[in-house]
């Protein structure tokens, strides 16, 4: 369980090292603080019990329940091509593998090349060109084959 005072401290960090996204375990409970502009969101929840204790979810009928997603590993800027004159490294309907370059994510200046890690059709862009980033946000939804 997280005292006040240690929120109040990770808060303070957050503002005096401009960390605008952070998440932390402890035991069972999770803490998750985000900056938006001035103000900080705080979340906190316990962790789920294990499986067996928990009944099962009733099944609902989704039409991309059976798309994987590939998401960002790091917070920061989306690029979907090299530069602005180049097509975008891929779209819907890309036939990728595993070592496919999907996309860049920029972060503290350093361009990081993504791999799909999945072998598949790319079904859904889940996010615009330039755009800002979370870790584990989904980028593109894929098709597995």
């Amino acid at each position: 369980m997280f005292q006040i005072e240690q929120i109040r401290e990770l808060i303070q960090l957050m503002t005096e090292h401009d960390i605008t996204e952070i998440s932390i375990k402890n035991g069972e409970t999770e803490i998750e603080l985000k900056r938006l502009g001035a103000a900080t969101v705080v979340q906190t929840a316990m962790m789920p019990a294990p499986a067996a204790a928990q009944p099962p979810a009733p099944p609902v009928p989704d039409q991309d329940a059976d798309l994987v997603p590939i998401r960002s590993p790091m917070v920061g800027t989306f690029y979907a091509a090299t530069d602005p004159d180049s097509p975008p490294y891929v779209t819907i309907g890309s036939q990728i593998v595993e070592e496919t370059v999907v996309c860049i994510v920029e972060a503290m200046k350093v361009f990081n090349e993504i791999k799909a890690d999945v072998r598949g059709t790319v079904e859904k862009v889940m996010v615009s060109n330039l755009e800002g980033v979370d870790f584990g946000q989904p980028l593109f939804m894929v098709r597995r084959q």
